[in-house]
């Protein structure tokens, strides 16, 4: 009976230990299920930001459309103005440089009397690119055109800042830097007038093929096609005539060689020497005979026959 009473106490011991250990395995192998994040609520601050924002936005937008409602309001009254100056009061005052031409290096200017008078340009345009530089007759090298033209009208009206007095006659040579030129030998000089008339003629006649020559001097370049005396001289005349510019002063001045002598430097290293034995007198003029005597043409052959400019000597 006593060994029957323990027995049951020990199976019972065995029982409460074997439940404990089971709820404390079910203990350990449980684990919380996990819970989704939630953001934290926006910050007040940064709320009223975005809302300041966005206002700032709408009132831009307003003020630009404002804007624009009144350039389109100004143009609407620039369309509708009246444009006779009478509406409003206005004198139409005259131009006074209209009839005024200016030789190179000087423009036109009202005066004290609103009278239009020549002066030395007061500032050439900043040059820098290289291809813009011009060689002068003194061989140097000048950052441009105008500003040997300018320093010649300095010269010419006795302006502190002219050099010299021999830059009262300086001109373009050619285009580019100065450089070393081959000299001209002698029977390239020989030839050169030759060259010059046959070069001249085809010149002439190529402007006429394209309709670039004027009405006047059309018919002399078909005169001088179909007359074999006339083949250089109507060439020389045209081209005498051509380079005479405003005012037709019946001569051709050194800077108004420019426009045959720069183009051919880099190609006919002659033409220099030669357009310079051209001026017989060395007065820095060439007339029509000195030009064809130059050219090698009888002075029989060669009239002045510039369109206008008998008109204009007239009227001087």
């Amino acid at each position: 009976m006593k060994y029957a009473l323990v027995l049951i106490l020990v199976v019972a011991f065995l029982a409460l230990e074997t439940t404990a250990a089971k709820k404390k395995v079910r203990r350990l192998k449980w684990k919380p299920r996990p819970t989704e994040a939630v953001a934290p609520p926006e910050d007040d601050a940064n709320t009223n930001e975005v809302e300041d924002d966005n206002i700032k936005m709408m009132d831009q937008d307003e003020d630009f459309a404002k804007q624009q409602e009144l350039l389109r309001e100004n143009e609407r009254a620039r369309e509708e103005a009246p444009t006779d100056p009478e509406m409003f009061n206005m004198v139409q005052l005259p131009d006074v440089c209209a009839e005024v031409i200016c030789g190179a290096g000087r423009v036109c200017v009202p005066n004290a009397e609103n009278v239009g008078v020549c002066e030395c340009i007061s500032e050439c345009p900043v040059e820098t690119e290289a291809r813009r530089k011009v060689c002068s007759n003194h061989n140097e090298t000048w950052t441009s055109d105008c500003a040997i033209y300018q320093h010649r009208c300095w010269c010419d009206t006795g302006d502190l800042r002219c050099k010299s007095e021999t830059y009262k006659h300086v001109h373009v040579e050619y285009y580019g830097e100065c450089r070393d030129m081959p000299e001209c030998s002698e029977g390239e000089m020989a030839d050169f007038p030759r060259r010059m008339r046959d070069w001249l003629f085809n010149i002439m006649r190529d402007l006429a093929d394209r309709d670039e020559l004027p009405a006047y001097y059309r018919r002399l370049e078909a005169e001088a096609e179909t007359n074999m005396t006339k083949r250089w001289a109507n060439a020389a005349v045209w081209k005498w005539c051509d380079l005479d510019g405003q005012p037709h002063d019946r001569s051709v001045s050194r800077h108004e060689l420019f426009p045959i002598r720069a183009p051919l430097m880099s190609l006919e290293h002659c033409i220099a020497p030669f357009l310079n034995g051209c001026d017989e007198d060395s007065n820095h003029r060439i007339t029509l005979k000195e030009w064809a005597k130059c050219l090698e043409l009888a002075e029989e052959d060669i009239d002045e026959k510039c369109e206008g400019i008998d008109a204009d000597a007239d009227a001087v």
